[in-house]
């Protein structure tokens, strides 16, 4: 079924507005929810940056409304981003350039250079653009239009974490990826590529097999799809798919194996040529070991081998668009893609949707210029530094390995000395020393090495490499 053919979606009751604007031709994507930062990993004593559709954001914690807020990252007085402040003694965000500082609403309320009496704080000119805020599932999410419409609209949620959220096991991760929410979107609704783009790693050529999606209901919040045979063969059961209107979509399987498994993820536009992407992998298991499981390994262990399935496809994903937009961009989707088969028909959907409500959140707008192979590969700026988790665990890696290392060295430069001094027992004196020098020496090498993965990605991903015999 095509996506014309389709359902029209359910709209939303009418104490509620729906994303994406009033006019039914045209989704506007400023009037709508987007998620920022996960809630653990902000620091309420730090001001926090995200750039938000071209739009720099200063994130605070409001200590008196106990509350997250979002400001535009400009002072009015002469345009210092708000984030490079602090939070003064009084609760509210200071600019660093000369002082002035804003209270919850974006109201100024001082400006220290004033004569006594003068009342420019008061000013419209004063304030500063504040953004709403709204934590739900775990997230942060800011409204991006206009600020009257925000509690009208609907927050974007994963709807089975919402009716059931006790029943669930998720994993999550984030990474700011240097390609548009658009194809960041349109690749993970494309559910057929995984036994070949993540083989070995979540994937496996030999489950790669005819792919017939369906697209059984459609319209301007999303659509909805059903592949009924399912992945791996038919093995796991049908896979019913949900796209949600501009960027939130999951698969979701159920199997006798594994129990109920989804895919989730959120793309955020930050500016053309790179998005936000929070992933979720929400589980309810069969058996309770597998979850245990889950619970006891440490995320940043985890986050380390989800950044090295997204870095599977960063890179041709990062040239494919710039291809396409050399082909005309998504309206000639037809023309430059070449789609024979239903596998692709998730695709046309997602496409035909950003086309016929004019959706495309940069219009007109080119992509920055070419970066190198080692940047696109970059773990540090683009995840690492963000994460509380994986922050913290490097840096007791990286205190760890310099004890090992100077341990090391203080066994290597004492081991003569201890030969000498034990004259009866030297022989196994000297092989007791060299063996903690080389254990400490081998701890030192391989927490070196696992401190690189939190810098850098795989230059050659799993599926490039030779087949073992």
């Amino acid at each position: 079924m095509i996506a014309n053919e389709a359902i029209a979606l359910e709209t939303a009751p009418s104490s509620t507005a729906e994303p994406g604007g009033n006019d039914p031709h045209r989704f506007d994507v400023r009037e709508v929810w987007y998620p920022v930062y996960y809630l653990q990993d902000l620091d309420k004593s730090k001001i926090m940056r995200f750039t938000l559709l071209g739009v720099d954001l200063a994130i605070w914690w409001d200590k008196t409304g106990q509350s997250w807020r979002a400001f535009e990252d400009k002072c009015p007085h002469r345009l210092a981003p708000l984030s490079e402040g602090r939070i003064n003694e009084q609760g509210w965000i200071e600019c660093p350039y000369h002082g002035w500082a804003f209270s919850a609403t974006g109201k100024c309320e001082t400006i220290p250079q004033q004569n006594e009496g003068g009342k420019a704080e008061q000013s419209e000119r004063a304030c500063v653009r504040n953004f709403p805020t709204a934590e739900h599932q775990g997230l942060l999410f800011v409204y991006a239009g206009n600020p009257e419409n925000a509690k009208q609209t609907k927050v974007p949620l994963i709807d089975p974490l919402e009716e059931s959220p006790d029943k669930w096991v998720c994993l999550n991760t984030f990474r700011d990826l240097p390609y548009d929410a658009l194809t960041l979107l349109e690749n993970v609704l494309d559910a057929s590529h995984i036994p070949y783009t993540h083989h070995r790693t979540v994937g496996n050529r030999a489950n790669a097999s005819k792919v017939d999606l369906e697209v059984i209901a459609a319209g301007k919040q999303g659509f909805e799809g059903l592949w009924e045979e399912g992945p791996r063969k038919g093995t796991l059961g049908s896979q019913q798919t949900h796209f949600i209107a501009p960027g939130l979509m999951w698969h979701d399987l159920t199997s006798k194996q594994f129990g109920r498994t989804m895919t989730v993820v959120y793309a955020t536009p930050i500016r053309k040529g790179e998005c936000r992407l929070f992933a979720r992998f929400p589980f309810q298991f069969a058996s309770k070991v597998p979850a245990t499981f889950i619970k006891l390994t440490p995320q940043w262990y985890s986050h380390i081998g989800q950044n090295a399935i997204l870095e599977d496809d960063q890179i041709f994903l990062y040239h494919q668009e710039r291809y396409l937009e050399a082909a005309g961009g998504s309206e000639k989707i037809a023309k430059a893609f070449y789609l024979p088969t239903k596998a692709d028909l998730f695709v046309l959907a997602f496409r035909k949707w950003v086309n016929e409500y004019d959706a495309d959140p940069f219009p007109g707008e080119s992509f920055p210029p070419l970066r190198s192979r080692e940047a696109l590969l970059d773990r540090y700026h683009s995840h690492t530094i963000h994460c509380r988790s994986c922050s913290t665990a490097l840096r007791r890696i990286q205190k760890l390995r310099e004890m090992a290392g100077i341990l090391a060295a203080i066994a290597w430069i004492t081991a003569p000395l201890l030969a000498v001094i034990a004259t009866e027992n030297t022989i196994p004196t000297v092989a007791i020393s060299t063996g903690i020098t080389l254990g400490l020496s081998a701890l030192w090498w391989g927490l070196g090495k696992l401190e690189r993965r939190f810098y850098e990605g795989r230059d050659i991903p799993p599926r490039n490499l030779p087949e073992k015999k």
